[in-house]
């Protein structure tokens, strides 16, 4: 409803281009299904703050962390009035160099079937599961994962299921996760 300056600031927007906008328009892809267990307590009267780390998204998918704060707000009956948000972030967020990007890519990067592979992987299916699955040969999943490693810079699959969570390309909140369909091709 209301953004002051240097909130706004701090993720590259003014307050006139906050103010309207969902909270989570300004943080990363996995913060409603945490936030929103935070929120839904503070509304009912459960808990009269909490806080959070949260990673939000500066000018041109930039990120930064911090501690995101929520504050109940009661009116002269008792009653919730409103929810006061504050982020601390750890640091400065970067806007000068190109590192850290978070969002929708510049380019689509998985075929629908490195897609499947992916998701395949993030639900914990074996290289056998997934090649009974999508009819590949063991190698041919193989192939796929090492595509995908190569592409998210990962070293094994532990890490591309975690690079790709942190690119925000699978669902969160659902199982099995999903590839979001702007990361495919």
């Amino acid at each position: 409803m209301a953004a002051e300056p240097d909130f706004s600031r701090q993720f590259g927007r003014t307050s006139a281009d906050t103010c309207g906008r969902s909270l989570y328009e300004l943080l990363h892809p996995s913060a409603p299904s945490v936030l929103n267990r935070h929120f839904t307590r503070l509304s009912e009267g459960r808990s009269a703050r909490f806080a959070e780390r949260m990673v939000g998204l500066g000018n041109a998918g930039r990120v930064f962390s911090g501690e995101l704060t929520g504050i109940a707000v009661q009116n002269t009956t008792g009653r919730l009035a409103g929810i006061v948000v504050q982020v601390r972030p750890d640091t400065e967020a970067d806007t000068t160099d190109g590192k850290d990007v978070i969002g929708p890519p510049r380019e689509r990067l998985l075929s629908k079937l490195d897609a499947q592979v992916l998701e395949g992987i993030a639900a914990g299916a074996s290289t056998v599961q997934l090649a009974a699955r999508l009819y590949l040969s063991r190698q041919g999943v193989e192939y796929h994962v090492g595509l995908m490693l190569r592409k998210l810079k990962a070293p094994n699959r532990a890490a591309l299921v975690a690079r790709a969570h942190s690119m925000g390309m699978l669902t969160v909140g659902q199982w099995p996760p999903r590839v979001l369909p702007e990361f495919i091709k």
